[in-house]
């Protein structure tokens, strides 16, 4: 099948465009009272959630009233549910037809596409509908025979999904339910325009929810064009307000930062420390393990299985202490991370409220502790003021009392320890669509099996495979070669790239 560019849709017969910002309303304190159907009400009961939290009250009536929803929330807020049971319920009694899904949900990368997929899945099911995932690093031929046997919410990386419109395994025309989340981070990393060319080929009158920390810059211009009257919900600022958040300065000579940082990675409990390249990643990971701390590595420049068998150990506490950085931890989403470590100061404001969201999540507390050197001062306090931050700023030495109260640090064992072995039972269940088992929803198609995590030789998203260094561009944004279907479904080469 020849590679062929994504035909643009014409959007010129859409209403103008006039944001209006939500009037208060009275709290909704049950998802009984937002009308859902009763098989997403008892999924949502059997999962343990009762109580919506702020962004799901706020923005659920307009988003299930069919209104365009502007949200504004900080990573951990709720997001997922917010836009996920509403597309669910637009898709209820409906029917999917072959490579022509029925809603999409579009994220930046896909360790968030995948816990999106485990999110929604269950309540998919619930409803009869089929909920499946198109990422890079994975099976494209097998992407390409579910999308084949009907899809009624897809979820997506920009990347991949444009290569299946060019492969034309998947046609986005019936798509009338769309929700774009993280769009700062699209922004961030390069995707509005593939963003762009892919709500073009959608429903130009269909609904279009979009979730972000910011609305300023590139994510504003993508509203204005493709959300019609939206309704805007904020519930929270643009800053690192969260009340349960407590940030730390801490300041230290270059010579006793390593030590610091073993020290703190001794604590118990859940610990993400972030540092700024690749390289960095491994050696700081190396380093923790030769001290005695487990630790783990997360990059682009992993394989995909080994990037789920990381993020499972840190998951089920198997592994305590993950080394990663700023693009690779965008898609991380652990419940009970009680500290973030920023060995490395972050570049921006942005880049820290990233950071810190990946603790105090869900009403949960956490700390944020950034380790700055004397020489670093200045730009990091200019820094935290941006973002609103208001740290406490202490001088430490390895050993100090005030590393113990502060982040709970302790003297580690001294005795090496291994990375934990791959669990064989475990690779299913990191795949997306690997969760069901048993009947089909409508027991008329076969599918959900699981995905090898590895996928096509197992080659990373960021890095993009073997050819990924020898082309230029940022190391962690390169394409990798992908795979197309031919008629009887059978991977073939094909030149275009999928970076995500």
């Amino acid at each position: 099948m020849t590679s062929s560019t994504m035909p643009a849709r014409d959007n010129t017969d859409r209403k103008p465009r006039h944001r209006q910002t939500a009037k208060a309303a009275a709290p909704i304190s049950s998802f009984d009272e937002l009308g859902l159907a009763q098989p997403l009400r008892k999924a949502l009961h059997n999962a343990g959630i009762t109580t919506p939290f702020p962004i799901q009250a706020s923005t659920l009536p307009d988003a299930l009233a069919g209104r365009d929803v502007l949200g504004r929330a900080q990573t951990g807020s709720g997001k997922t549910l917010a836009f996920g049971l509403a597309l669910l319920s637009r898709l209820d009694g409906g029917k999917a037809t072959p490579r022509r899904p029925r809603a999409l949900v579009l994220v930046p990368t896909r360790e968030l596409a995948i816990q999106v997929s485990d999110a929604l899945s269950p309540l998919a099911r619930s409803l009869g509908l089929w909920c499946r995932t198109v990422v890079g690093g994975l099976s494209f031929g097998k992407q390409a025979e579910q999308l084949e046997r009907g899809v009624d919410l897809l979820i997506a990386t920009p990347g991949r999904l444009s290569d299946h419109v060019r492969q034309r395994t998947c046609d986005l025309s019936e798509v009338r339910y769309t929700a774009v989340d993280e769009a700062d981070q699209m922004s961030d990393m390069g995707f509005l325009p593939q963003v762009r060319e892919i709500l073009d080929l959608t429903d130009p009158n269909g609904q279009r929810l979009l979730f972000s920390a910011t609305l300023d810059g590139d994510v504003d211009t993508l509203v204005r064009k493709y959300l019609t009257d939206p309704v805007t919900h904020s519930v929270a600022p643009v800053t690192a307000s969260v009340s349960t958040m407590d940030h730390h300065v801490l300041l230290l000579s270059r010579q006793d930062k390593q030590d610091v940082v073993a020290e703190i990675a001794a604590r118990e409990g859940r610990t993400i420390m972030f540092v700024r390249t690749k390289h960095h990643v491994d050696r700081l990971a190396g380093k923790l393990r030769a001290v005695g701390v487990l630790a783990g590595a997360l990059h682009g420049g992993k394989t995909q299985s080994a990037r789920n068998r990381v993020l499972s150990q840190f998951k089920d506490g198997t592994m305590p202490v993950l080394v990663a950085t700023d693009v690779a931890a965008r898609g991380i989403h652990v419940d009970d991370v009680s500290l973030v470590l920023h060995v490395d100061p972050p570049a921006d404001s942005k880049d820290y409220l990233h950071r810190a969201g990946r603790t105090a999540r869900a009403g949960a507390s956490g700390t944020v502790v950034t380790l700055v050197t004397f020489e670093e001062r200045r730009t990091v306090r200019r820094m935290t003021e941006k973002a609103g931050v208001d740290a406490t700023t202490t001088k430490v030495r390895p050993g100090d009392d005030a590393l113990a109260t502060i982040a709970g640090a302790r003297t580690p064992s001294g005795e090496p320890v291994a990375e934990p072995a791959p669990a064989r039972s475990n690779r299913s269940r990191s795949a997306p669509g690997s969760r069901h088992r048993g009947p089909s929803p409508r027991g008329e198609r076969r599918g959900g099996r699981a995905h090898k995590p590895e996928g096509r030789g197992g080659q990373s998203e960021w890095r993009g495979g073997a050819q990924g260094d020898r082309r230029g561009g940022h190391p962690e944004r390169r394409g990798q070669s992908g795979r197309q279907a031919d008629r009887r479904g059978r991977p073939q080469k094909r030149r275009d790239t999928d970076r995500y």
